[in-house]
């Protein structure tokens, strides 16, 4: 067994336990689970093809149960609502609120991130994302990422691009937000 990558593990998993440990600290007061937070952050910043309910289930890696309960609590606490398609009334849309974009902005990034200072985190980002897509081919999960950095986006001009996949045009701003129809070029 190679001893680098069990240190990795190791590395990765006490990084995420310390997030994780001062997040459901902070939930407490706002009576969350890290689960729901984590939920409430990708729906704050997916597009308009990734805010449905079975996108929170492959994003999160959860099962459908757990992501039911997890938006019927963040429902219930006003920091979500649903709306069913314009198009096909069986899919329903999920918009964060005001108070769970403010939720949002006052618990991402931890302030144990936040705790790093001006350390220049970029090779590590770079890094960590190239395991992530390594992992994700592997595992064969589903991708999930900017349009800005899809085979499918096509810049128009400097604030309108093209999805050539749903043959729709998106402003710059959109080609920020994650989605699940991501694929890498």
């Amino acid at each position: 067994m190679n001893k680098n990558i069990i240190e990795l593990q190791t590395l990765l998993e006490r990084t995420s336990s310390l997030i994780r440990a001062e997040n459901r600290q902070a939930l407490q007061q706002h009576g969350l689970l890290s689960v729901q937070l984590e939920a409430l952050y990708y729906l704050s910043q997916c597009n308009r093809y990734s805010d449905t309910p079975m996108a929170v289930t492959e994003y999160l890696g959860q099962t459908k149960g757990t992501v039911s309960q997890t938006l019927k609590v963040l429902e219930k606490k006003q920091l979500i609502v649903k709306h069913k398609d314009t198009h096909d009334k069986r899919i329903a849309h999920i918009q964060v609120t005001t108070a769970g974009e403010s939720l949002v902005k006052q618990l991402m990034p931890s302030k144990l991130m936040t705790s790093i200072g001006n350390t220049d985190v970029s090779p590590i980002i770079t890094q960590l994302s190239n395991l992530l897509v390594q992992l994700q081919h592997q595992h064969g999960s589903k991708m999930f990422g900017q349009c800005l950095n899809c085979q499918y986006n096509q810049t128009i001009d400097q604030t309108h691009y093209h999805c050539q996949l749903t043959n729709e045009l998106l402003l710059k701003e959109e080609t920020l937000l994650i989605c699940r129809e991501f694929t890498e070029k």
